[in-house]
């Protein structure tokens, strides 16, 4: 792997614009895509697992499906169910597309995210290369590693803007003794209160998902709190290859209400905001913390109406990106972009305009 080290690093010193590229599964995320395509798929390979330290280490390229694989054969998992896009088969095995560079690039999680935290809560140490082409190292293999300015978590979600990604260290999680899915049929009011409701009790709440006045619920722990929450919510119990199948389509947006051109809006609001009265289809994840918005709408009154519950609104997928992708920053929190962006990137060459326009 040392050539294709030194290849990135030529690459790199050309000081010519990048397009940093795994599998190209979340090209559609984030700002207008520019530059060279600098592919890290042949960069790939897990170079380190400890199951009874619950932490893997991977190379960038190497696919998130051999990654998950091999957690499964131990019984462990991803706890914030990272998605694939672009290669899942329902009721399949998912294979190819996605990487673990790319995954945490993006920094995206899926259904369980708001119980068990987001993709940046599990990332322990990254090894990057950066816009002078050396290798840095920032964090660890254990929790107690990450001290000072945790930069290992700041790459995650950030684009690509700041480096090339080399490697990843992860935390992972045992798989769940027992799981469960129930579906109630209530408006969104009352699956908003009743969801802030269960989440201050003692329930195994795993994942959440409101659309079309179907509230659909996955509990998952030990098997006897599992049980004993069904017993105590009621609603219809889902045949486990059926739930199966829809908390994926959920993660990977399969079902009918991602598929379109229409541009799909995410919203991230807090869990106890009030039913948005807003114009198109809505999907509400998260207990209510993240809520899903199909159609063309005015973007500035999309972006005030989530201001005004504490939030803020993102264009997903398609639409027009002119306008930016995400909620403006203050200039003071921009301040503070351009200077981490100089640092790591100072001629400017990883992704530029994937995050913002100005960097």
């Amino acid at each position: 792997m040392t050539d294709r080290i030194e290849e990135f690093r030529s690459r790199i010193l050309e000081r010519k614009p990048l397009r940093l590229r795994g599998g190209g599964s979340k090209d559609f995320y984030g700002g207008p895509l520019s530059g060279d395509v600098l592919d890290t798929r042949g960069y790939s390979g897990i170079v380190g697992y400890e199951p009874t330290e619950l932490v893997i280490t991977a190379r960038a390229g190497t696919p998130l499906a051999e990654l998950e694989s091999a957690l499964a054969a131990r019984r462990q998992v991803l706890a914030c169910e990272p998605p694939h896009f672009g290669n899942a088969t329902i009721g399949g095995e998912i294979t190819g597309g996605a990487t673990i560079g790319g995954a945490v690039a993006a920094g995206l999680s899926g259904p369980r995210r708001a119980v068990a935290g987001s993709l940046r809560d599990y990332v322990l140490g990254v090894k990057l290369m950066d816009g002078e082409g050396r290798e840095l190292n920032f964090g660890g293999q254990v929790m107690k590693n990450v001290a000072g300015f945790d930069v290992s978590r700041l790459v995650t979600g950030s684009l690509g803007t700041l480096g090339l990604i080399l490697e990843v260290s992860l935390k992972v999680m045992p798989l769940p003794v027992a799981q469960a899915t129930l579906r109630f049929e209530m408006p969104q009011d009352r699956a908003l209160d009743a969801l802030n409701g269960w989440g201050g009790q003692p329930v195994p709440l795993a994942a959440s998902c409101w659309q079309g006045d179907v509230l659909t619920l996955r509990l998952s722990g030990a098997q006897a709190a599992v049980t004993a929450a069904c017993e105590k919510l009621g609603g219809e119990r889902v045949a486990e290859a059926e739930a199966a199948d829809f908390w994926i389509a959920l993660r990977e947006q399969t079902t009918a209400f991602f598929v379109g051109d229409a541009p799909l809006w995410r919203l991230s609001v807090p869990s106890v905001a009030p039913p948005l009265d807003l114009p198109g289809a809505q999907l509400i994840e998260w207990g209510g913390a993240q809520r899903w918005l199909r159609g063309a709408v005015d973007v500035t009154q999309l972006r005030e109406t989530a201001a005004r519950v504490g939030g803020h609104a993102s264009l997903f997928r398609g639409g027009d990106k002119t306008g930016g992708v995400f909620a403006s920053l203050s200039p003071a929190l921009m301040e503070v972009h351009r200077r981490l962006k100089q640092s790591f990137d100072p001629y400017g060459v990883f992704n530029p305009g994937r995050l913002y326009p100005e960097l």
